[in-house]
């Protein structure tokens, strides 16, 4: 049967939660706990003593029939297990449910409303915990985060660059639409209760605090709340969840989000029904987000990420207008380049060496179809398509530090890293001592810079190792490479042995695909083992540390098998009679196309493969395990004897819904497709297109998940996308180098260009230029000669040409080089970081606080004004609270 209980009585700390059958129940939820002990250690919640006073405020503000819940723990019942268990596991279910008791127990001496419902079945119960903060909880833990609330509302100044590129081009924006309900700006400051009047909203303590606000609130209680000795990281709901004392934790969506019956128009349309649909629906691919809609209902973490994404997809669009072009360019090349025509005709006239020991000798023209499909990437237009998106990334970064900053200062948290971000609750339980804050003077946990150094030390040796191991794994790729290239060569099928190194590439392209992602779900979990040992002060920089682990790592895995295929593979291969070897097999040699197509198709099958195969497991594994977590919780409710009639309550609905994973594996994928957009572009045009395409459906993808199918996450501040914009410009200072170098050794860019002043304009010939003969040995032991590429003497040693173009490549790479970081930084100089019309407004706020705190040292010295200022404070609050040690709060005018 179903069951409720109210938790509005006292319970001792050991005891289990009591049931309350439906007739007690109460729809005030006021839980009076016993006295905590008074020693507060910053870090943990506050003590009943700390909030003492505010209990009879609390019980005026009252609950209404159906009160809010902010809140939702959830853990489920086995019973089953309870009886079929041991001794071991049995004390195990106990202790677990002694730390329950025992966080639930702290949580209202917090001064939190628990309430408590439960689904109960034959076998088992779903049991979930709602959770209510008062108006005094709220305004003393507002005050402690440091949570920015508005002060005067401003107009509304939200604009996109493309609308303003349009309207002065005075074309139409097909992309525009009016989103209703659109938040409004404000000028903002960090919450005080002594200047509580000030505040917009403030006669109305329902609707004082947002939904986002008040799960702020209520999960830095629950990330402090202690269950046991702190000391021991006893602390939190994220340890109690690791621990499967809960099942789940989040804060209710607001409602459900599709729209009412009567149309989209419809009076009364949440915030999610807007979101879904104004952005999450797929017709919406072609409009703008509405990322002010989006900040207000998730947060700055995810909207700074929808922005990120909105605007690198926005950009994509002339990167792959271009490198389309730049294709259809190598198309038409194709049938007109002589070199290819000669190459194609010239039948038995280039007999090539073997590929392997026992291969058979094979005809050049038999590589006609590998060598045209070369042409495609690897002509004049290759080299103009690098500069330009050498410089599109340097571009695209600075203009993005402008829309950052212009959101940063939009949404209010231009300083969030620097002053108002807290340590970590479970920094904060593990810290051995503290330290005064040099910012705040406050004090706060710390812990001995010179010992977390250590840890990083120790931790960027197991990166190491985990690098070794993906180079281990890169050589194993190598050889077999090399292995199947030789057996598939001594195929009687002559076409089959043409294509031999084709087919061993590209078959180890898709065991590459297959170790890149087995290697990256086991390092993923190291690495977050790793960075919660080493003991990150704040969030910003524990989610820093773990990013740039993940990313070194998986830079190595995804990028070390293009990287040996640019600049290595074909390099070391030796000649016909003294070839090198790789633990006594033949070192890899490129085809006869070059080694750019290969390069090519392993970007295609790395990059649209992982695209492919995320987009089907966003799609797919969520809707199957939200219809398994449906129908688990549905069978027990039959079971529980309860109808499918009865509607469900929201956090029900909530519960079935997916958990919400973060941001990082989003923000991962887009700046790998990042890194293949500019550091390999020489050898794909293409790689733009693919990835803008994989991006329209990105959007609304990920918009779907937060919206319909993942519990609503815990809406959390941030001032940019955080480390993340370092490695971009890291890979973009990278890109310029690497496609320098793809052009002046892997490319037959130079080569041509070098026949065509010194030998024939025209290139007749150049084949026969680039192909040697066979040392006389050679020719003598198997009674026949042949050729093979490369630029050397009958007697395998380097020609002059060799040198040559060695010396013409080198200066190529210098030029290239300066050319495009000389463009780069002028471009960073005349494009300001911070745009003049943000600065102002900053300075402008700026003056509007030093002018409100003048006004206000100028009433506080009239005592009636006080007087009547403190009285109104404390009707609006109640009673001071007490802070520890027995003080009361300050109530010191201050902005």
């Amino acid at each position: 049967m179903t069951s409720e209980a109210s938790s509005g009585s006292r319970r001792p700390r050991s005891g289990m939660l009591r049931r309350q059958s439906p007739e007690e129940d109460s729809t005030v939820l006021i839980d009076v706990a016993p006295e905590a002990e008074k020693g507060h250690t910053y870090g943990s919640t506050a003590p009943t003593s700390e909030l003492s006073g505010h209990r009879e405020a609390a019980g005026r503000v009252g609950s209404p029939s159906k009160p809010r819940v902010d809140f939702v723990l959830v853990w489920e019942e086995d019973l089953r297990l309870g009886r079929q268990q041991g001794g071991a596991g049995r004390d195990e279910t106990d202790t677990r449910g002694a730390w329950r008791e025992t966080f639930l127990d702290n949580l209202r001496a917090a001064g939190l409303h628990v309430d408590q419902r439960a689904i109960q079945g034959e076998n088992g119960a779903v049991q979930y915990v709602l959770l209510r903060a008062p108006w005094a909880v709220l305004c003393y833990y507002a005050e402690d985060l440091r949570l920015k609330l508005p002060l005067q509302e401003l107009p509304n100044q939200a604009s996109n660059w493309s609308a303003g590129l349009l309207a002065w081009l005075g074309l139409p924006n097909i992309l525009l639409e009016d989103v209703p309900d659109v938040p409004p700006e404000y000028y903002s400051c960090p919450f005080k209760v002594s200047k509580l009047s000030r505040f917009l909203g403030s006669d109305d303590q329902e609707n004082f605090f947002t939904s986002t606000e008040r799960h702020q609130i209520l999960f830095a209680i629950l990330a402090k709340t202690p269950y046991g000795h702190e000391k021991k990281g006893l602390c939190g709901i994220d340890q109690l969840l690791a621990e499967g004392v809960f099942s789940a934790a989040f804060p209710l969506h607001d409602g459900p989000f599709r729209t009412p019956p009567e149309g989209p128009q419809a009076p009364g349309l949440t915030q999610r029904q807007v979101l879904f649909r104004y952005w999450a629906r797929w017709s919406q691919w072609n409009k703008y987000q509405p990322l002010d809609h989006v900040r207000r209902y998730f947060g700055e973490k995810v909207a700074f990420y929808f922005a990120w994404l909105g605007f690198y997809t926005g950009w994509l669009l002339p990167a792959a207008a271009v490198g389309t072009l730049v294709f259809l360019a190598g198309c038409f090349l194709v049938f007109s380049d002589i070199p290819t025509q000669e190459l194609c005709s010239s039948t038995d006239h280039f007999e090539m060496c073997p590929l392997c020991l026992d291969c058979p000798f094979w005809l050049l023209s038999s590589a006609c179809t590998l060598v045209q499909a070369g042409r495609l990437f690897d002509h004049g237009g290759t080299v103009f398509f690098s500069v330009f998106m050498a410089l599109w990334a340097v571009l695209l970064l600075e203009y993005w530090k402008r829309q950052s900053a212009t959101l940063a200062y939009r949404w209010g948290c231009s300083d969030y890293e620097d002053i108002e971000e807290r340590p970590r609750p479970q920094f904060a339980a593990s810290a051995p001592t503290t330290a005064p804050n040099p910012v705040t003077g406050e004090d706060e946990p710390y812990f001995p810079e010179r010992s977390r150094v250590r840890r990083v030390l120790a931790g960027s040796t197991v990166v190491v190792m985990m690098v070794a191991v993906v180079v281990v794994c890169l050589v194993s790729i190598i050889l077999y490479r090399a292995i199947t290239a030789t057996l598939v060569s001594r195929s009687n099928n002559t076409l089959l042995a043409a294509w031999a190194s084709r087919v061993a590439s590209f078959t180890g392209s898709v065991v590459n695909l297959v170790f890149i992602l087995v290697l990256s779900k086991i390092y993923v979990a190291l690495a977050h083992i790793l960075t919660r040992w080493e003991m990150h002060r704040t969030q910003t920089k524990f989610e820093d540390a773990f990013t740039l682990k993940v990313f070194i790592f998986q830079f190595v895995n995804f990028y070390a098998s293009p990287i040996y295929i640019a600049f290595f593979k074909g390099r070391f291969v030796g000649y016909p009679g003294n070839y090198h070897t790789l633990f006594g097999v033949r070192n890899e040699e490129c085809a006869a196309g070059g080694c750019l197509i290969e390069l090519a198709q392993e970007l295609l099958v790395i990059m649209v493969g992982k695209q492919i195969i995320n987009n089907v497991q966003e799609i797919l594994v969520p809707k199957l395990q939200r219809w398994w977590q449906k129908f688990r919780l549905c069978s027990k409710k039959r079971k529980a004897g309860v109808s499918e009639a009865v509607g469900q309550a929201p956090w029900e609905a909530n519960y079935e819904l997916l958990p919400c994973e973060g941001l990082f594996d989003e923000y991962l994928e887009m700046v790998l497709q990042f890194g293949f957009v500019t550091i390999f572009v020489a050898a794909c045009p293409l790689a733009p297109l693919f990835a803008l395409l994989n991006n329209w459906v990105e959007i609304r993808l990920d918009a779907r998940k937060f919206v319909c199918e993942h519990r609503r996450p815990v809406a959390e501040r941030a001032q940019d996308i955080g480390i993340w914009s370092h490695i971009l410009a890291g890979i973009a200072h990278l890109a310029v180098v690497s496609n320098a170098f793809l052009l002046a050794f892997s490319s037959d860019f130079l080569p041509r260009a070098y026949y065509r002043w010194t030998r024939a304009p025209d290139l007749r010939g150049f084949v026969n230029f680039t192909l040697a003969r066979a040392p006389p040995a050679f020719a003598s032991a198997h009674n026949r000669t042949c050729r093979y590429q490369a630029f050397r003497e009958d007697d395998g040693q380097y020609s002059p040409t060799y040198w040559n173009l060695l010396a013409i490549r080198l200066a190529f790479v210098i030029v290239f080089e300066h050319v495009v970081f000389s463009i780069g930084r002028i471009l960073d100089l005349l494009v300001p970081d911070i745009p003049e019309s943000v600065e102002v407004k900053v300075k402008r706020e700026y003056y509007a606080a030093k002018q409100a705190l003048a006004e206000n040292e100028a009433l506080s010295g009239t005592n009636g004004a006080k007087d009547n200022y403190s009285q109104s404070s404390e009707r609006s609050l109640g009673p001071q609270p007490t802070l520890p040690g027995g003080g009361q709060a300050s109530r010191v005018p201050s902005l």
